[in-house]
């Protein structure tokens, strides 16, 4: 991961070139309407991130906050790491099948969805992705998955 010395998300975005910032605060807008209550939106990572408050669940496997999403320009892409999709063998099935519903091809690591312009994301289906976990439903389901 690129690593971006902002401290803060406004601080971020002025970072980038007016282009990138473009692409990346239209991606932000999305998540910010369609995140459920009860995350926190930070920079952490050297990226936008989404995480659950240490406050709220403090025991992750890292002292870290437990992350839900992150957003980023990296060098030759853009990122959105989808955490909640990590681990998840439906939602990376579903995922799969809404992107090429879309026309559109999924590039997918375990949890980073590259893409090089905004036209490569079926914003739709990242909107439904982003609402797809309340904070209790994302830390259960960590506990089920860190069982195993």
């Amino acid at each position: 991961m690129v690593k971006n010395k902002a401290a803060s998300v406004a601080e971020y975005l002025k970072s980038l070139s007016e282009e990138r910032r473009s692409v990346v605060s239209t991606v932000r807008d999305l998540i910010v309407k369609h995140l459920p209550k009860g995350y926190q939106e930070t920079i952490n990572w050297g990226a936008i991130s989404y995480e659950i408050p240490l406050e709220r669940f403090p025991d992750t496997y890292n002292g870290q906050p437990l992350s839900y999403l992150g957003l980023a320009a990296q060098k030759n892409h853009y990122a959105l790491y989808a955490m909640c999709a990590y681990g998840d063998g439906k939602r990376h099935a579903w995922l799969k099948s809404e992107f090429k519903k879309a026309g559109k091809k999924l590039d997918m690591g375990k949890a980073c969805i590259r893409f090089k312009k905004l036209e490569d994301l079926p914003l739709d289906v990242i909107a439904q992705l982003v609402a797809s976990f309340t904070p209790s439903q994302y830390i259960a389901g960590y506990k089920a998955l860190k069982k195993k």
